[in-house]
């Protein structure tokens, strides 16, 4: 397929909001695509290389479009392929020399509409609304299979591209080759919004309700001797907690796949700070004395396989069955389940007596949703936060003169994956972390506008914040009111962070 066929469907997606339409475009083009095509185009549609990120950042890409675009179309999927192939394996000396001179050759092969496309592609911002959701529609149509065997496969692989080559060559046999596998992680199940403990219980009746501890999410996988740990991003950071390695080896269980969270704690119990448990992720030297000085602590909250029975089609009381048969009483979360109003509220305060977040509220009946924001699971806090989005950010004035300070902040808009602006805040920051935030956001940055620094939404942060109210100054109507930040996310994607329908949802219920 040329590449144009593919940008202008890109272009003709971003320009309707009907998803219907969205659908038949996406699946009009995936069967158009030849078989070693579809992985590779259905990625680029859904806005991720084959080859994930390749060293390239805003100004290489600006580079790239100041070549003079070709008259005519003639770049193939494959041709963009394999460049983006060379581009990966430049390394060593004189490697941003050849990353500009492949890159200028590609776009010097490219229409200005083929440029554009490529640009946005690279950089991440190729936000036409194509979605998991709706490319999961797409696959489904194109290749004549329910809906539901496509988010299936999706879910277990985390990967809508390799979903769509599999369902457009092979049909139902495809699909079924999708499962859960020992070693190979899988997105995380995410929450919702509950205003509290009888919130829950009016909409699930009788429910599981967990301690949220405020530490770093991670899936544990076992086979035999060997463990490994994954992080909410799907990282590999078994080398930096040979603690739960240690731990995990002794569980009963041959083959296992947990769900739970790493968090380091006090000599009395009580968590320390999320920045804290964070030192842990991810390094690799300096390991045994964190060790003694930082250990960290697991405790899990569900169980997805157990010695060859994959259990991520059972309901979640029969998954808490299983896991309390293979997991030591030690390393649980604590829960209660009950239909009381009175004992659910007695445990929220515990949990927060205990120096946590709040509580999880589970219906019991409620499957495991890899990647998904499961209307079954619920996240109570005792004040309102959101995970949001920073899009810009404005150069800080007197002692914050030459720092980034002011953060435009952002929810996303499930529909179209935009992000919609609902306030600005520069409070919660200590001067470490107007540091490294200056440094990231300039990292990210994609142009600059006055006193404001635009950046590419990959950085999420959490903000606490004590109202919205309604405000014709923001996209979206709403703004947060008296915003601060409480910490920055980096185990979180964008696509992870809160939308603007749970926004949405929050102001409606406190205006009602």
């Amino acid at each position: 397929m040329l590449l144009r066929q593919l940008a202008e469907t890109s272009e003709a997606v971003a320009a309707t909001r009907s998803r219907i339409r969205k659908i038949d475009l996406l699946q009009a083009c995936l069967r158009q695509f030849a078989a070693h095509e579809i992985e590779t185009g259905t990625g680029y549609l859904i806005g991720t290389l084959r080859q994930g990120r390749i060293g390239l950042g805003p100004s290489m890409v600006r580079h790239a479009l100041g070549v003079a675009a070709s008259d005519a179309p003639r770049l193939t999927v494959g041709d963009v392929d394999a460049a983006f192939e060379q581009l990966a394996a430049v390394s060593g000396k004189g490697s941003n020399l050849e990353r500009k001179r492949v890159l200028s050759g590609l776009f010097g092969l490219a229409t200005a509409t083929e440029q554009a496309f490529l640009a946005r592609l690279m950089l991440g911002e190729l936000r036409q609304g194509a979605l998991e959701g709706v490319m999961i529609d797409a696959i489904a149509k194109a290749a004549g299979l329910p809906v539901r065997d496509v988010r299936r496969a999706v879910m277990l692989s985390g990967n809508p591209a390799s979903v769509a080559a599999a369902a457009l060559t092979k049909g139902v046999a495809g699909l079924q080759a999708f499962r859960l596998e020992l070693m190979q992680p899988l997105q995380p199940m995410l929450a919702q919004t509950a205003d509290g403990t009888d919130a829950a219980l009016e909409a699930f009746g009788v429910a599981a309700f967990e301690y949220k501890l405020d530490g770093a999410r991670i899936q544990v996988h076992k086979l035999d001797a060997e463990v490994r740990i994954f992080t909410r991003r799907l990282n590999d950071v078994s080398a930096s907690m040979p603690e739960i390695l240690d731990a995990i080896r002794e569980f009963p269980a041959r083959m296992l796949i947990l769900d739970g969270e790493a968090i380091a704690l006090r000599a009395d119990g009580t968590p320390h700070p999320f920045q804290v448990t964070m030192r842990r992720f991810g390094r690799t030297l300096d390991i045994e004395r964190l060790r003694e000085s930082l250990p960290l602590n697991a405790f899990f909250f569900d169980c997805l396989h157990v010695d060859g029975e994959d259990l991520i089609d059972l309901p979640a009381v029969g998954r808490f069955e299983r896991m309390l048969s293979v997991v030591p009483a030690g390393f649980l979360v604590p829960r209660i389940v009950t239909g009381k109003s009175g004992a659910a509220a007695g445990f929220f305060e515990q949990a927060l007596a205990e120096g946590h977040e709040g509580l999880m509220a589970k219906s019991l009946d409620s499957l495991y949703e890899a990647g998904n924001r499961g209307a079954g699971w619920l996240k109570i806090k005792p004040a309102h936060t959101l995970d949001l989005v920073v899009i810009a950010a404005e150069w800080g004035s007197g002692r914050r003169r030459g720092w980034l300070s002011n953060l435009h902040l952002a929810a996303r808009d499930a529909q179209t994956n935009r992000f919609i602006m609902l306030g600005k805040t520069f409070k919660g920051m200590t001067d470490k972390m107007l540091q490294w935030q200056t440094r990231r956001l300039l990292e990210l940055e994609s142009s600059r506008e006055g006193h404001v620094v635009h950046v590419r939404p990959e950085l999420v942060v959490e903000i606490a914040f004590n109202d919205l109210q309604a405000s014709p100054q923001y996209p979206g109507g709403l703004a947060l009111r008296f915003a601060r930040v409480k910490h920055y996310r980096e185990d979180k994607r964008p696509e992870d962070a809160d939308t603007i329908d749970t926004v949405r949802g929050i102001f409606m219920r406190r205006t009602s």
